[in-house]
């Protein structure tokens, strides 16, 4: 995994983001998930905690730490998105029955993006890759 939460936390500091319990809290939650959470799953987990904190407070903090550079927003169709602290090099497994995502690791493919580049003439930021099917607990299921 990438970033501490303390590492993060000195960063937005560094910036002059003012640090408040709920920023403190999302950022948390947001780094010990693997679940690659969206504004309402973390909400519904934080709100017991926090019962003035409001949908709203995630979603601008939700925006804020992705702009400062702490987190991704995985965007999927009309889906909500779903924020994932892990900026390492990584890609996911997206189960299309019951959408649990899931990290795997394989070599950054660096040769496609370059080939990309040389066949459209774009210069190449990054890319994303998604492998779909079923998770073993929905595989399970489907096969009884």
């Amino acid at each position: 995994m990438g970033a501490t939460v303390e590492q993060a936390l000195e960063q937005l500091k560094s910036t002059g983001v003012r640090m408040t319990p709920q920023r403190h809290a999302i950022l948390s939650f947001l780094m010990h998930s693997m679940t690659h959470p969206t504004a309402d799953e973390i909400y519904k987990s934080l709100s017991p905690s926090f019962p003035s904190m409001s949908v709203a407070t995630i979603y601008n903090n939700l925006r804020l730490f992705v702009d400062a550079g702490l987190l991704r927003e995985l965007t999927y169709g009309d889906d909500s998105s779903r924020f994932d602290a892990d900026l390492t090099d990584h890609y996911h497994a997206i189960c299309r029955s019951c959408g649990t995502i899931v990290d795997f690791d394989y070599p950054p493919l660096t040769d496609v993006e370059a080939a990309a580049s040389k066949e459209t003439g774009f210069k190449v930021e990054g890319h994303r890759m998604e492998i779909y099917g079923y998770c073993a607990d929905c595989s399970a299921r489907h096969t009884n």
